[in-house]
This record gives C-alpha cells, structure tokens and sequence, in this order.
C-alpha cells in the first residue's frame, strides 16, 4: 500500500477522511498563490487551485497525494476566505436568503500522474437577520472558511436546502475522493 500525503492543513479535510477509514500517513499544506486570473471563473479557478496544490509538493516514490480546494460562487463571483470580520460580514450579507454554489475541486497525483475530478453543489441560505449575522461572527467559526461559513458547525442553521454532495460543501466530496484514490492505487479502506 502507498503512503498518503494530505496536501491540506484542513482539519475538516482530516475528520472526512477518516470517516471512510483513511488516515494520512504525513500531512504537507502547499503554499502557492490563490488569487483568481483576472475573468477567472469559480470551477475552472477551484479546478486549479486544486491541480496547482497537487503539484507544488513533492511526491517520492511510493506516495500518493490528495489535495483540494473549495470555493463559494455567487454567479460569476468567487468568495474564498474572508480576510476579517468585515469581509465575514459582507460574504453573509450577500449570500442571506440566495443560491449559490460551493464548488470542491479534488486532485490525487502518484508519480507523474495526476487525477482530477470537481462537484458542484448548489446550497441556500436563509435570509439572516443582523443579529444572526452578528453572532455568527462572534463565534469566529467563519474563519478560514470559503464564503465565511461552516455547513458542519453552527451556520448549518442557517441552511434549509442543499442539492449536491454535503461532505463537498464541508471541503471533500467522499464518493468522488474514494475513486481517485482507488484510481491511484490506494483504495480507502472502507471500500476494500
């Protein structure tokens, strides 16, 4: 069996592998430069994101790597992870009582070989009132979040419909991220 190298810092990416019996042997998050291209659009900007992960670490002989992205779309507009509690605010404000997408690209890489696949699901939020919006903020579960909340913690109250893949809302689409990791050679435990 190949070692797995989590190319994320996330915790939740963490806590979502181990739900179908995988636990990374090392976890490496990459540091490369997430700005959008100028007309960018979200899922060829999460694909990337994704993709360039994936390929700014070093994979040895013997490993395989699994990194991925998560953006928010409203429309054409990407909503990555607020800067603060302002920017928090006004991703809330805007997404209160809309559709809009989480997009969650994932990339598996063993050797020169790289597997990719993206999901896209679509998720409303109710119309929050200020005083929802504000205690929201107070907690600080916004922070390092794409479109300044967690489906998993707290703002799941504030989600009354959703039509995709949940564990891609929360940051790793499972059923997807099991068939690139049985594609690389590294079947999940759970479906052995």
């Amino acid at each position: 069996m190949p070692r797995l190298i989590l190319g994320s810092g996330s915790p939740r990416r963490r806590d979502l592998l181990a739900q179908i019996g995988i636990v990374p042997d090392t976890v490496r998050a990459p540091d490369i430069d997430e700005t959008p291209l100028k007309g960018e659009l979200p899922r060829p900007y999460c694909a990337r994101m994704a993709r360039e992960k994936a390929q700014a670490l070093e994979v040895g002989e013997g490993e395989v790597l699994l990194s991925a992205d998560t953006t928010v779309a409203v429309g054409r507009r990407i909503l990555g992870k607020p800067d603060d509690a302002a920017e928090a605010r006004a991703f809330l404000e805007l997404l209160s009582g809309r559709r809009h997408r989480v997009i969650t690209a994932v990339a598996v890489r063993r050797g020169a070989q790289l597997w990719e696949k993206d999901v896209v699901t679509q998720v409303r939020l109710k119309r929050l009132s200020r005083d929802e919006i504000d205690a929201y903020i107070a907690t600080g579960d916004w922070q390092g979040k794409a479109g300044a909340y967690g489906i998993q913690g707290p703002a799941g109250a504030f989600v009354p419909w959703i039509s995709g893949s949940f564990t891609a809302v929360v940051g790793l689409p499972l059923t997807e991220t099991a068939g690139l990791l049985q594609a690389a050679g590294y079947p999940p435990r759970a479906a052995a």
